[in-house]
C-alpha cells in the first residue's frame, strides 16, 4: 500500500479531533429552531422573545454559512489534488477533505445533522422573511431606529412590497430616526461597493470611483470564492435516497459532480444578481473595467486604462468601441500592454467548466444551455436599467430514469415567438417582469383605434356587465361597466353604434388572439374563451384615504390561496382558462396600474401603467397572481381577453359573433334575436 494512503476506517477516525469523539453537543443554535421560536413568540405578542430569538437566528444562519466557507477553502488547501493523479490518490484527498471538513466544521457548529434545515426555511432567508418580523417587533417595542433598518433590508430584497413601502415612509416621518439609519444589513460588500462608485464617477469624482472600482473587484473576486464554496454542500437526487442507489460509481460521481459544477459556473449569475430579483445586472463584471479604463484616463492614468481596456476585451472581444480606445491608449504610450491576470485566470475556468458541463449534462441526459453571462447591451451609459437577463439552465434527471431508454421529457414552455405585427412593439419580456409567460408589448393598435373603442365602451357598455349586474363588483369606490362582441355587433346592427366600431372590437380581440398565440410559440391553437370590453370610473366624494384595490388579487384559472401559498385548480375556478391578455385604451386616469404578485397576493413583482395600444399577456394559472391598484381619478378602459386550448371550451357568443362577421362578409341579411348571455368573470 502506499505509505501517503491510509486505509478508510483509520482515516475517518485518525482525522477527528478527540474532544469531537467525545461530544456531540452542537456549539451553534440551529437557525430554524430559533426562528420558529421567534415566529411563535411574534403570534403570542411577545416582542421581546421575538427579536431575541430572531437576531439570534439571523446570528446563526450567517455563521453557519461563513463556517461552512471557511472550513471547504481550509481543507482544499490542506489537502490538495495537485499530485500525480491516480484512483487511490484522487479518493484519498477526497476523503481527507470530507473529514477535515467534518471535523472543521462541527468544531464550531456542532453535530451537522441538527442543522440541516427546509427548504422553506432556507427560502424565507434568502427572502429576508426574518426582517419583516423584526420590524414589525422593534415597532412595537418604541425602538423605531431598528425599526426602520430592519424594514429597509426587508424592502431592499421585496422593493415592490406595498405595505413595507407604507411603513419605510412613515419611519421617515418620525422624529429620531436619522437617514443614516436605514441601512441594508444583509448588503453584499461587491455590490455594495461597486453601486457607490458608481455613484461617485456620476459626480465626476474619477480618484475616488477608481478606488471603489479596485475595491469592489477585490469584493467580487472574494465572494466567488465563497459562492463556489457554498456549491461543495449536498446535491438533490429528486425521489432517490443516496443509500438505495445501485449504480456504478462512476455514474454517481458524474452527476453529482456536474451539479456541483453547475452551481460554481452559475456564481457569475449570483453575484450579478441584486436581493429579490430574477435576473442580473447586464454586463456586471465586464462594467467594472469599463469604468476603471474611462476613470485612470480622466485621471491621465494611461497604462492602468489599457490594461482594464484589454480586459474588458476578455470579455467581448471585437468591442468596436473599446478596441478603439485601446488602439489610441497604444499609439500615445508607445506599447500594447496586456490584460489582468486574474480576469484571464477567470474567463479560462469559466471556459472550461462550460466544456465539462456540456459533457456532464450529456451523460446525464439533459440539455444546457449556457447563460448570456455578459451581454453588452449593459454599459456606462444605462447601467440602471431594467436588465433581461438570460438563464443558464439545467434540470436533473435521477440515474434511473436515464436507463429507460425511451424517456419523456415534458413540453417546454417557450416565449419570443414573432409579433406578426409591423407596429407592435417589445417592452419587457418574463425576465424583466420578474416572473414566467409574461408579455408586455406596446403599439399593439393606434391612438386613433383606442379612441374609438372608447367611445363604443361610452355607447354600449352597462353597468356591472359580467357581475349579475352588480355596479360596483370589486369596490364600492368605482363603477364597473363592460360589453361582449357579440352584444356590440347587436348594436352596430340596430344602428345604435356604428357597425365600423363594432367590427373594429371584433377584429382587434381577434389581433391580441394572434399575438398572443405567435409570442408564447403555441402549437396549437388558442381560442376565445370570453371576451370583455370594460371600463372602471372613480366614484367623486369616495377616494380619499382609500387603501382598496380596484381589483383584488387572484389567477384566472384557479382559487388563489395566499395563506397556504397554494392555487386550487377548481370550481368556482374556470379551470379551463390557459392565457389571459389586456388592452388599454387609455392612461389619462389616477391610479389604476395592472399589478403582478407573489402568491402571498401582497408582494408585487411588477407594476404596469397603462396607456393606449398597451397589451399585458400571460399565463392563467397561480404563477401569475396579479390585480389592479385603486383608480383614483377618471376612468380606466380596457379589452379583457380570456383565452383557452381546449375547443371544448370556445366562448359560444364567440361563435355567434364568427358567424355573425361571416354573414355581414358575404352581404346576408342578419337575423333579429342574438342571444346575449354573457359569463360572469371570476
Amino acid at each position: 500500500m502506499d505509505a501517503n494512503v491510509c486505509p478508510l476506517v483509520i482515516l475517518c477516525v485518525a482525522l477527528l479531533p478527540n474532544d469531537l469523539l467525545l461530544s456531540s453537543a452542537a456549539f451553534l443554535e440551529p437557525f430554524d429552531l430559533l426562528y420558529d421560536t421567534a415566529v411563535q413568540a411574534f403570534y403570542s405578542s411577545d416582542y421581546e422573545s421575538v427579536v431575541r430569538y430572531m437576531e439570534g437566528a439571523l446570528s446563526s444562519h450567517r455563521e453557519a454559512r461563513q463556517t461552512r466557507v471557511r472550513c471547504r477553502l481550509r481543507c482544499q488547501d490542506q489537502h490538495p489534488f495537485d499530485e500525480p493523479f491516480s484512483d487511490l490518490r484522487f479518493f484519498d484527498g477526497v476523503l481527507r477533505r470530507a473529514a477535515c471538513m467534518n471535523a472543521c466544521i462541527e468544531a464550531k457548529l456542532g453535530i451537522q445533522s441538527v442543522h440541516k434545515v427546509s427548504d422553506e426555511v432556507i427560502q424565507d432567508f434568502n427572502r429576508r422573511i426574518p426582517y419583516n418580523y423584526l420590524q414589525l417587533a422593534y415597532q412595537k417595542l418604541k425602538q423605531p431606529e431598528k425599526a426602520a433598518a430592519a424594514a429597509h433590508t426587508y424592502f431592499q430584497a421585496n422593493p415592490e412590497h406595498v405595505e413595507m413601502g407604507q411603513h419605510l415612509e412613515q419611519y421617515k416621518d418620525l422624529k429620531g430616526v436619522e437617514e443614516n439609519q436605514f441601512v441594508d444589513r444583509e448588503a453584499r460588500p461587491h455590490q455594495q461597493t461597486f453601486t457607490e462608485a458608481v455613484k461617485l464617477y456620476d459626480r465626476g469624482d474619477y480618484e475616488g470611483a477608481v478606488t471603489l472600482f479596485e475595491d469592489a473587484l477585490v469584493e467580487y473576486y472574494k465572494a466567488d470564492v465563497g459562492c463556489r464554496a457554498l456549491c461543495q454542500g449536498p446535491q438533490k437526487f429528486e425521489g432517490h435516497s443516496h443509500v438505495r442507489y445501485r449504480y456504478s460509481l462512476h455514474e454517481v460521481v458524474s452527476d453529482h459532480f456536474t451539479q456541483v459544477l453547475h452551481c460554481e459556473h452559475e456564481c457569475v449569475r449570483d453575484l450579478a444578481t441584486r436581493p429579490g430579483r430574477l435576473s442580473p445586472m447586464e454586463n456586471y463584471l465586464p462594467l467594472h473595467y469599463d469604468y476603471l479604463q474611462f476613470a485612470y484616463f480622466k485621471v491621465n492614468m494611461l497604462e492602468e486604462a489599457l490594461q482594464c481596456a484589454l480586459t474588458y476585451l476578455l470579455f467581448h472581444e471585437g468591442d468596436e468601441f473599446m478596441t478603439d480606445n485601446v488602439d489610441y491608449y497604444r499609439e500615445v504610450l508607445g506599447y500594447y500592454g496586456s490584460p489582468r491576470e486574474e480576469a484571464e485566470r477567470y474567463l479560462t475556468r469559466h471556459q472550461l467548466e462550460l466544456e465539462l458541463l456540456l459533457m456532464g449534462s450529456k451523460i446525464m441526459g439533459v440539455d444546457f444551455t449556457e447563460g448570456n453571462y455578459w451581454s453588452t447591451t449593459g454599459g456606462r451609459e444605462d447601467s440602471n436599467r431594467i436588465p433581461s437577463g438570460t438563464d443558464g439552465w439545467m434540470e436533473y434527471v435521477p440515474i434511473s430514469e436515464k436507463k429507460n431508454i425511451t424517456v419523456i421529457v415534458s413540453q417546454q414552455l417557450k416565449e419570443g415567438g414573432p409579433l406578426l405585427y409591423e407596429s407592435v412593439q417589445l417592452v419587457q419580456n418574463s425576465a424583466a417582469l420578474n416572473g414566467t409567460q409574461r408579455v408586455l408589448l406596446d403599439q399593439v393598435i393606434s391612438e386613433e383605434k383606442c379612441a374609438e373603442l372608447r367611445s363604443l365602451a361610452h355607447a354600449v357598455a352597462m353597468a356591472g356587465d359580467g357581475y349579475r349586474g352588480r355596479m360596483s363588483p370589486h369596490t364600492p369606490n368605482e363603477k364597473f361597466e363592460g360589453a361582449t362582441v357579440l352584444k356590440t355587433l347587436q348594436y352596430g346592427y340596430e344602428g345604435r353604434v356604428p357597425m365600423s366600431s363594432a367590427r373594429l372590437f371584433y377584429d382587434t380581440s381577434e389581433r391580441v388572439r394572434r399575438i398572443v398565440e405567435s409570442y408564447f410559440m403555441l402549437n396549437t391553437t388558442l381560442h376565445f374563451s370570453y371576451t370583455h370590453l370594460v371600463c372602471r370610473t372613480a366614484i367623486t366624494g369616495q377616494q380619499d384615504h382609500r387603501n382598496d384595490l380596484s381589483h383584488p388579487i387572484h389567477a384566472d384559472n384557479c382559487l388563489l390561496d395566499p395563506d397556504a401559498n397554494e392555487c386550487w385548480k377548481e370550481p368556482p375556478a374556470y379551470t379551463y382558462r390557459d392565457y389571459s391578455a389586456l388592452l388599454y385604451l387609455n392612461g389619462d386616469f389616477d391610479g389604476g396600474e395592472f399589478i403582478f404578485t407573489e402568491m402571498d397576493a401582497k408582494t408585487v413583482t411588477a407594476s404596469i401603467k397603462p396607456k393606449c395600444g398597451r397589451l399585458v399577456g400571460f399565463s392563467s394559472g397561480g404563477e401569475n397572481p396579479h390585480g389592479v391598484k385603486a383608480v383614483t381619478g377618471g376612468q380606466r378602459c380596457a379589452v379583457a381577453l380570456w383565452f383557452t386550448l381546449d375547443p371544448l371550451y370556445r366562448e359560444l357568443e364567440r361563435l355567434q359573433a364568427d358567424e355573425a362577421i361571416q354573414a355581414l362578409d358575404t352581404q346576408s341579411v342578419w337575423g333579429h334575436g342574438l342571444n346575449i348571455n354573457p359569463k360572469d368573470e371570476l
